[in-house]
């Protein structure tokens, strides 16, 4: 580092001393050494500090910017804490990975931690013993240094919208009295969404090389589990979707689907038909966007997509665990790849991508609405937009992976020396049609390709080598996508 430092002091010397001859030198031997020594600046210059600059210049506000976002329905408080510590703490010994879709028991609850910790893979399971939860769930926020933080997806995309002061946010979700003080004040909470006791969801975090027993984190990341009913039956959509007549917003934020998975079948699919009821009660002008989180039923993840819930949101945000589940589920490209091997391939993402734009977004012969997808993963994001539809793309997607290597790292701006790149700088942009080859330059880090009439934004992301806190890195970096996207009027 301090090597770069003295060649860029030397270079800036040079050059002012350049300045001082000038009046001696011919012109153009001057612009020559002038070009010359400013190149050699930009190039010490660390690529990431030169990523970082080239965001900063592209990260514009939209011309037509969102006045009120209305944001529903899972709300609960996180319990943050170190999972092998309190695995440990729980007297649980390590052994074995093995996936679960619905925890039963303290030996499930081990596994399946093992399962992802080994995969570096975020995951979020229900737990299904109600006794044994609260034990754990008392154990865990008694535990010294557990943080206790606004959780959820919905709340934390309000959290982190209403960090502009230019933005009301409306919040419906069951909050409870320790959620409601955690909130940020500029959150208007309808008094119907409130409930007298919080619902907790643990966090089970663990850092980049982190090992249990024989298991070894490739990454930092987390395991969310929780007993939570009132999120598991959507409780608050009817409250929510009411209270949009009045609070009258630019934009509709829904998440919490994924939450349903703890119910029975019957139970999860009568629900699951009422939501699209609620929601297409929404009025059609107001955009909506869905975040999608961890999910393991492939059979419901079908259902969300083909019984018209796709349809009714103009924008979806995921991760490339969600994007591979929902490509199996309906038999999409790649749909026979079991995991990523490290990064995603950014040609079989793009892929899926683009596939999910073809069969369920908007085109002139089918009623959908949905025209943009965000894709998050931890080295790159992909925004993806029916052409006609969306403005402004090139600083959403920078805002959106400045968001992520500002949030991990916990700093106000990204910190060059805390971060790497993870990112490939060279990729092809499909595994299955004739490619194009895409060089990223980190003085133009957003990249643009068109492909039938979808438009797709890459940029590669920041990655904190030592992550203060992983949870809600993905909820963050889609609001801050959708702060700074615009819808056209149509």
């Amino acid at each position: 580092m301090w090597q770069r430092s003295v060649c860029v002091g030397l270079l800036a010397l040079a050059l002012g001393y350049l300045c001082l001859l000038g009046p001696e030198l011919p012109h153009s031997a001057l612009r020559h050494f002038s070009a010359s020594l400013l190149g050699g600046l930009r190039r010490a210059r660390s690529l990431e500090g030169r990523m970082v600059a080239a965001w900063q210049a592209a990260i514009v506000r939209p011309a037509r910017g969102w006045a009120r976002v209305a944001v529903g329905v899972n709300a609960c408080v996180d319990v943050v804490l170190s999972g092998v510590k309190l695995l440990e703490a729980l007297g649980l010994e390590p052994g074995d990975g093995k996936n679960h879709a619905v925890l039963n028991s303290r030996q499930d609850l081990k596994e399946a931690f093992a399962h992802f910790m080994e995969k570096g893979a975020a995951a979020e399971r229900f737990f299904s013993d109600a006794e044994s939860f609260h034990h754990i769930a008392r154990t865990a926020s008694e535990y010294p240094g557990a943080q206790l933080y606004v959780g959820g997806n919905a709340a934390l995309i309000g959290q982190k919208l209403a960090t502009n002061p230019d933005l009301k946010i409306l919040l419906c979700g069951p909050v409870g009295p320790k959620l409601h003080e955690l909130l940020d004040d500029n959150v208007v909470v309808p008094p119907e969404s409130m409930q007298e006791r919080d619902e907790f969801h643990l966090i089970l975090e663990y850092q980049a090389g982190e090992e249990w027993g024989q298991v070894r984190a490739p990454n930092a990341n987390r395991f969310i589990f929780s007993h939570d009913l009132s999120n598991g039956a959507l409780n608050m959509l009817e409250v929510f979707v009411s209270s949009l007549d009045e609070f009258q917003p630019d934009l509709v934020v829904l998440s919490g689907l994924h939450m349903m998975e703890g119910q029975s079948k019957e139970m999860r699919q009568r629900r699951l038909m009422e939501a699209v009821a609620s929601i297409s009660d929404i009025p059609t002008d107001i955009p909506i966007h869905l975040e999608l989180a961890s999910m393991t039923d492939q059979d419901f993840m079908s259902n969300i997509m083909h019984q018209q819930v796709f349809p009714l949101v103009n924008s979806i945000g995921l991760n490339e665990q969600e994007l591979l589940f929902l490509t199996q589920s309906a038999s999409g490209p790649h749909a026979s790849l079991a995991s990523w091997s490290g990064v995603p391939d950014v040609g079989a993402v793009s892929d899926i991508l683009f596939w999910i734009l073809k069969e369920h977004g908007k085109t002139a012969d089918r009623a959908s609405d949905l025209t943009r997808i965000h894709f998050h993963t931890l080295a790159y994001h992909i925004l993806v937009t029916v052409d006609g539809y969306w403005g402004n793309q090139v600083a959403a997607v920078a805002a959106g992976a400045r968001a992520a290597g500002t949030q991990a790292c916990a700093t106000e701006s990204i910190d060059t020396s805390k971060v790497f790149l993870k990112a490939p700088l060279e990729f092809v942009t499909s595994q299955i049609e004739a490619p194009s080859k895409i060089s990223v330059n980190p003085d133009e880090p957003v990249v643009h390709w068109h492909r039938e009439g979808i438009s797709f934004h890459f940029t590669p992301v920041l990655v904190c080598k030592d992550p203060v806190r992983t949870v809600g890195l993905g909820d963050a970096i889609s609001a801050e996508g959708l702060l700074y996207s615009e819808v056209y009027p149509q």
